[in-house]
């Protein structure tokens, strides 16, 4: 295994969840997949170690269908080791949370289902495509060498259809359950620690918020302007007959306070897409968000609207009523961060090219290829502790921020560098490749 100081120290971490055998071979793995370029499959890996003579290559496919080690460990070691490099020891963890769709088929991979494509798809059309659904979870982080926040997944896991669950014999679970269910492992891993957790229109879901609330953590997302919003319950009355009301009198819907004279518009300078800031209008109150069945959630409701009126009217809310309403807005922005880093792990780490079909491979790579994405970018805070990286220039194109495929190129050539051309102590400016030390370099090159 070629691997620099620097990276060792972020390697190492994950030695206590795996044997040492396999975690030689997952390392071996995690290098090869760095390196090679296209299709992430354990034999483009292998080439690129110069593995593809020997005859132990069914070993590495075992570390990802066979090997006895634990994923949701490797994710808890992941998180701490994201919180611990990049928040600070008092600072908020915001954590992201979508879902993606890996586009796979074949009769052999059984948790496959048709979903919602939304690449695809707009809004006068839904198209359908056969694929894995994955819940990704990704801890929002600013970093030195560029000016936009970097989502870095930690924690990828596997949706179902309602009929896939079935004919598994398993019991389905929502979107909005298995985020609950994530969000107690995220409380039982960052024990007294400030969360927020941003999402989308999938995850304004009461009993979410309920279950984010007894987790103390706090719940973003956008709201809906016909929620039925209620005033808090002053005192019960015991002479009412039937059930005791939970909730006070019903509040006008948001549309409406939108487009009532009376409504009190504030205007702020808030954080905005590309890094940027803009110049809104805002209206905020407390309520309680209730439906029949469910318990009533407090939350902060928000309406935001664009003073040049370019942009339609938009609701969010967070389950931390004290929450200030131009810092709520710039945190629900900092979600869009998840899609970029979706499509950068799509770009350049191969999503959708590993070919595996068993369930536990599957349930593996992919994860890991989200988690490499985390493994870089970390990398190259090592590599470059003081944020200044050597950023490619040309006449065409001054760079200014580095992009994923900068970093991605840069732990690639501390890679080669390393493995190739290391000087020798008695002549340091001569050093002698043979083709077997060259052949991977050459293979990268040229397929």
């Amino acid at each position: 295994m070629f691997l620099p100081a620097e990276m060792i120290t972020v390697v190492r971490q994950f030695a206590p969840a795996f044997k040492r055998p396999t975690y030689r071979k997952g390392v071996e793995l995690m290098i090869g997949a760095i390196l090679a370029p296209g299709k992430r499959t354990v034999t483009s890996a292998l080439r690129m170690l110069g593995k593809e003579e020997d005859g132990d290559w069914s070993k590495y496919h075992q570390v990802l269908n066979r090997a006895k080690w634990s994923g949701l460990a490797v994710s808890q070691i992941l998180l701490l080791l994201i919180v611990t490099t990049f928040v600070a020891t008092q600072g908020v963890i915001t954590i992201a949370v979508d879902e993606t769709l890996e586009r796979r088929w074949g009769p052999q991979i059984r948790k496959c289902g048709h979903w919602r494509d939304s690449l695809a798809s707009s809004r006068q059309m839904n198209v359908t495509t056969s694929g894995l659904r994955w819940l990704v979870l990704a801890v929002v982080v600013n970093v030195p060498w560029t000016a936009y926040a970097i989502a870095l997944p930690f924690l990828s896991v596997l949706l179902t259809t309602p009929k896939v669950s079935e004919q598994l014999g398993k019991r389905h679970r929502t979107v909005a359950q298995v985020t609950g269910i994530c969000v107690a492992w995220l409380r039982r891993s960052l024990p007294g620690r400030e969360i927020q957790l941003v999402g989308d229109g999938a995850y304004a879901v009461i009993a979410l918020g309920l279950r984010c609330q007894g987790c103390q953590v706090t719940l973003i997302a956008p709201l809906r302007l016909d929620a039925c919003l209620f005033e808090a319950l002053l005192r019960r009355h015991k002479k009412n007959l039937g059930r005791p009301a939970v909730v006070g009198a019903r509040l006008p819907t948001l549309a409406a306070l939108a487009l009532s004279p009376i409504t009190r518009w504030q205007r702020s300078r808030v954080d905005w897409y590309g890094g940027a800031t803009t110049v809104l209008d805002w209206a905020s109150g407390a309520a309680l968000w209730y439906s029949t069945g469910t318990d009533p959630l407090p939350i902060r409701w928000v309406l935001v609207r664009d003073p040049l009126s370019k942009h339609p009217i938009r609701a969010f809310f967070s389950t931390n009523t004290a929450q200030i309403p131009p810092i709520l807005i710039g945190t629900f922005v900092k979600r869009w961060s998840l899609e970029v880093t979706f499509e950068a792990s799509r770009a350049h780490l191969g999503i959708e090219t590993q070919r595996q079909w068993s369930d536990k491979a599957i349930e593996r790579t992919t994860p890991a290829l989200f988690g490499l994405f985390s493994l870089v970018v970390l990398m190259v805070h090592s590599l470059y502790p003081d944020g200044h990286l050597p950023l490619p220039q040309s006449a065409w194109y001054p760079k200014t921020h580095a992009t994923f495929h900068d970093l991605l190129a840069l732990v690639r050539r501390r890679l080669w560098l390393h493995s190739l051309f290391q000087t020798g102590a008695f002549s340091p400016e001569l050093h002698l490749l043979s083709l077997a030390q060259i052949e991977p370099l050459l293979s990268a090159v040229s397929y």
